[in-house]
């Protein structure tokens, strides 16, 4: 039943979170649906406008499911994933789903033409950084510990680039649980 329960949250984060950020607040708060114009004719702008938006779909679902197998947990704040993935799109960036939807509402902006979904894109990006900054990164800190901190100082923030060789961070050594004396010897019982 876990790994079940575990599909219906990813999926039910999958679709609420751009539907949310990308769909319903830029469409419908920011830029009033009347004001929307549908370009006419499909021209550079338009057609480059379109496959950000829908590459940035595609790799935030992608980024999505490379968290939840790897990670054994969903993307959200409130319910984070049990391990620290450092697979697919994760060693290259630490936060490529928020460039995912970044992409996406900024691809939305150039389709429709529209500087109140572009406001609304630099407000996205502000806030999602702040929130990266005070929040996230002190509680990834907080739950893996040196492992997380290997990983922050090899993987960027937002620039995807090659990661650095990943360092294997072990479990700090317990000696009075070894029965290893400060000698080094073993204790006889």
């Amino acid at each position: 039943m876990k790994p079940l329960w575990l599909l219906l949250k990813n999926l039910l984060y999958v679709i609420v979170v751009p539907s949310l950020v990308a769909g319903w607040l830029p469409l419908r708060v920011f830029e009033q649906p009347h004001r929307l114009h549908w370009p006419e004719v499909l021209t550079v702008q338009t057609l480059a406008s379109l496959i950000v938006a829908v590459l940035g779909l595609g790799f935030f679902l992608f980024s999505a499911a490379i968290l939840a197998l790897r990670g054994a947990g969903t993307p959200a704040f409130f319910d984070p994933t049990k391990k620290l993935t450092r697979r697919g799109p994760y060693k290259w960036v630490r936060n490529p789903m928020y460039l995912a939807l970044f992409a996406l509402v900024g691809g939305e902006a150039l389709l429709f033409r529209s500087w109140h979904i572009g406001v609304y894109w630099v407000f996205l990006v502000c806030g999602l950084h702040l929130f990266v900054i005070g929040y996230e990164e002190g509680n990834l800190r907080h739950r893996f510990g040196a492992i997380y901190e290997d990983y922050r100082r090899d993987v960027p923030r937002w620039f995807p680039r090659k990661s650095k060789p990943m360092l294997e961070t072990v479990q700090p050594f317990d000696a009075r649980r070894s029965g290893i004396t400060r000698s080094g010897l073993r204790r006889t019982r």
